[in-house]
């Protein structure tokens, strides 16, 4: 935090963010919270990529523009293909065991 002096003869500083007025004193130290904010507004953006990544539709903080919905695209072409290859084990296996079960009828 910056301080404006007005009257440098007569001590008075304002501070900007406030508007306050009042007197240079030499037993009061003021810091500058500046890099605190910087630090404040980097951890925000990290909590809501966090938060964002949470939602397949949501872009990421660090992700070429444009691609928003690849992680919703990708789970639902990654779903399909698992899906069909489950889904032709389960037929072909269906089939070996009705082909077993006709050879062991039809043998007796």
């Amino acid at each position: 935090m910056s301080m404006i002096h007005v009257a440098p003869e007569v001590h008075l500083v304002m501070d900007p963010m406030t508007g306050l007025l009042a007197k240079e004193r030499e037993d009061i130290i003021s810091y500058s919270m500046d890099p605190v904010m910087v630090q404040l507004d980097l951890l925000d953006n990290i909590a809501d990529d966090l938060m964002n990544s949470l939602t397949p539709d949501r872009e990421l903080l660090n992700s070429f523009p444009g691609r928003g919905r690849t992680s919703y695209l990708a789970g639902i072409y990654s779903n399909a293909f698992y899906g069909l290859v489950i889904g032709l084990a389960f037929s072909g296996l269906v089939t070996v065991l009705l082909y077993v079960l006709s050879l062991m009828s039809g043998g007796m």
